[in-house]
């Protein structure tokens, strides 16, 4: 799949479009899968729960909001695919990490929960063709191709781990 161009995305996203390395597709996607699961796996547990700053997410809250972005980016690169045309709004990100409960999770099952969604991201994208990556989800605010969306799942997660090493960890 080829990377998607600048016309099918928001302006707003490019800042993460901008992170994605050159390569096929699907590799970059399963790379990425990994780096994450060993990123967040070799974080050590007191900081599980860290915030760097009052109304902050903690490191779970992100992995959570990764998890749940995912889901939800990947439902709308299916009904695209699919031939789906009906519009769908932006993802509220603070509406979802209100209303869900992970202070009683494992970093574990948290970690478990993203190889599975990512699992199933990856047989969505590399079961697509040409035509199916180049269709575009009806997002009311700026349609996104498919393409678009699989190579934001990719560049969200950089995005986020780039948050944790600069604000969490101070590197």
């Amino acid at each position: 799949m080829r990377k998607p161009l600048s016309a099918e995305y928001s302006p707003a996203y490019q800042k993460y479009f901008d992170l994605i390395s050159d390569g096929k597709f699907m590799e970059l996607l399963r790379q990425n899968g990994e780096e994450t699961i060993q990123f967040f796996q070799g974080l050590p547990a007191h900081m599980h729960d860290y915030r760097y700053a009052e109304g902050k997410w903690t490191i779970k809250e992100i992995l959570m909001h990764i998890i749940d972005t995912e889901r939800v980016f990947a439902y709308r690169a299916l009904a695209a695919a699919r031939g789906d045309e009906t519009p769908v709004y932006r993802m509220d990100e603070e509406l979802y990490a209100r209303n869900v409960d992970i202070n009683k999770r494992a970093f574990a099952d948290l970690l478990s929960e993203f190889k599975v969604v990512r699992s199933g991201s990856e047989y969505l994208f590399e079961n697509l063709n040409d035509e199916q990556s180049q269709r575009l989800s009806n997002i009311v605010t700026h349609p996104m191709s498919v393409r678009a969306i699989g190579y934001f799942l990719i560049a969200h997660v950089q995005h986020h781990v780039g948050v944790i090493r600069q604000r969490y960890l101070g590197e």
